[in-house]
């Protein structure tokens, strides 16, 4: 349980399956939490019974207080959770919200929302999170599982006070989260993308786990020449990542969790709209930044929205 001090008031904007994780372990903290969620049986089965949340740590249910638009309230912490495509335009309901300077953290895949969030918000109010190893679905309104919970790292978007980016990392922290605050995001979030270049693009067209698609004779050179690509874009554009090898990068990375669906196969297969276009779609636009071109990637963004199609 947090102290007094360390409590904050903290609302969560986007309460799918990674956003009720969140909010349940916060909340569990003693965090005053609030959410906001435009699935209104989510927010009726939330505000009657609270949001029961199971997986490591067993199975119980916290209180929230759960909206279907941000209401006016005085809050430390603004988290943003919805899908990245969706993140300039929930960041425009969030003025209710933003009355006493709270910070904004915006924790999306890919590349990109953040300046959405920022266009909206301010850049210097702005924290981004990066989430590597988590597992999460939504069982019902009012209900989530976790599979796994691994490590979550925070950083300033542009001019936001390392002590802030600290105060939220300490939040996650007694929420029991692997949290930390780190000097270098953008690095970071190089690092998580190279390894989700991999496989997010050749499983949502193939419909094979993470570890399938390492060990395929075909899509694996795929995906290896995926992963280069990002590594040799994030370096021509001088990003401070610590990768010397991309490809036993991304084979270690699947060797963690090789059962694993990546969240773009996952939502092709519930008919929903994928986030490709900022994880593999991500990297031709940036290496366009510097005379580059990645068409691995590129064809990989186009084959992914084609299985979108039908």
């Amino acid at each position: 349980m947090t102290t007094r001090e360390q409590t904050m008031r903290i609302a969560i904007v986007g309460c799918g399956a990674m956003g009720s994780v969140y909010a349940a372990r916060l909340a569990e903290a003693g965090h005053d939490l609030l959410v906001v969620d435009a699935w209104a049986e989510h927010v009726r089965a939330m505000s009657a019974d609270g949001l029961r949340l199971s997986g490591p740590g067993g199975d119980r249910t916290v209180p929230v207080r759960a909206f279907e638009a941000p209401p006016a309230a005085d809050v430390d912490l603004v988290v943003v959770a919805v899908k990245a495509s969706d993140a300039g335009s929930a960041a425009a309901t969030l003025t209710p919200l933003l009355a006493n300077d709270p910070v904004v953290l915006t924790i999306q895949n890919g590349l990109g929302s953040a300046d959405a969030v920022a266009d909206v918000v301010g850049a210097d109010r702005l924290a981004v999170g990066i989430a590597s190893g988590f597992g999460a679905s939504l069982r019902g309104p009012g209900v989530v599982h976790h599979n796994a919970m691994r490590a979550l790292r925070f950083g300033a978007h542009a001019g936001l006070a390392p002590d802030r980016v600290e105060a939220v990392a300490a939040a996650w922290r007694a929420g029991g989260f692997d949290a930390l605050a780190v000097d270098d995001i953008a690095a970071m979030q190089w690092e998580k993308l190279i390894c989700n270049v991999a496989y997010s693009g050749p499983c949502a067209v193939s419909g094979l786990t993470v570890g399938e698609v390492r060990d395929h004779a075909t899509l694996g050179r795929v995906s290896r020449a995926a992963a280069t690509e990002a590594w040799e874009t994030a370096l021509a554009l001088g990003i401070g990542i610590q990768v010397s090898d991309p490809v036993a990068l991304v084979r270690d990375f699947a060797g963690q969790m090789p059962a694993a669906k990546p969240s773009a196969l996952l939502d092709v297969e519930a008919g929903r709209r994928s986030e490709i276009g900022v994880i593999n779609g991500a990297v031709p636009r940036e290496a366009a930044k510097v005379d580059r071109t990645a068409p691995v990637n590129a064809a990989l963004t186009t084959l992914v929205h084609a299985v979108e199609l039908g």
